[in-house]
């Protein structure tokens, strides 16, 4: 029988470390295939996820996935990592934590080596629209010619105006 490594361990270690002192615990993840995780964050081929209590639901550590729901922009979103693709696990508030070696994934520019049924098996990656707002923008671009007079919101947080 193999070994289980210890990461899975060591991550649920540092996150009941940083509960415990009141932190709030990160999670840096290369993502690939495997990863379920809004596309439209990743930057460089990593996330970096709050895993606090706060911000998750239902959150399960197991020995070979972390998952949990998160919201992202308002949106609940169903968050899936592999303990092999977990780079580091840290408090915001100090930066204490651990970094793990992950390495990344064989290129496959060169490779003329896989079979059909290899690449099938690979699930092909697609960016999922940052808000519905993209969506409501191009129709009301598209509907020009009605000359609305207050022009389409921008999309991003929204903001509080007092006004006296």
């Amino acid at each position: 029988m193999p070994e289980i490594s210890t990461k899975p361990y060591l991550l649920r270690a540092i996150y009941e470390w940083c509960t415990d002192n009141g932190y709030t615990p990160y999670l840096a993840v290369m993502v690939d295939a495997q990863t379920r995780v809004p596309r439209e964050f990743v930057k460089n081929g990593e996330i970096v996820l709050n895993i606090s209590f706060t911000a998750t639901s239902g959150l399960k550590m197991d020995n070979t996935l972390i998952s949990f729901n998160a919201r992202f922009g308002g949106v609940s979103r169903e968050i899936s990592v592999p303990v092999e693709n977990v780079v580091a696990i840290y408090a915001r508030e100090n930066g204490q934590g651990m970094a793990f070696e992950v390495s990344p994934l064989p290129a496959r520019d060169g490779d003329t080596s896989t079979s059909k049924e290899e690449e099938a098996a690979v699930p092909a990656l697609t960016a999922v629209p940052s808000s519905s707002n993209e969506a409501v923008e191009d129709s009301v671009s598209s509907t020009d010619e009605n000359n609305d007079p207050e022009p389409p919101k921008k999309g991003g947080r929204p903001t509080l105006t007092r006004i006296k």
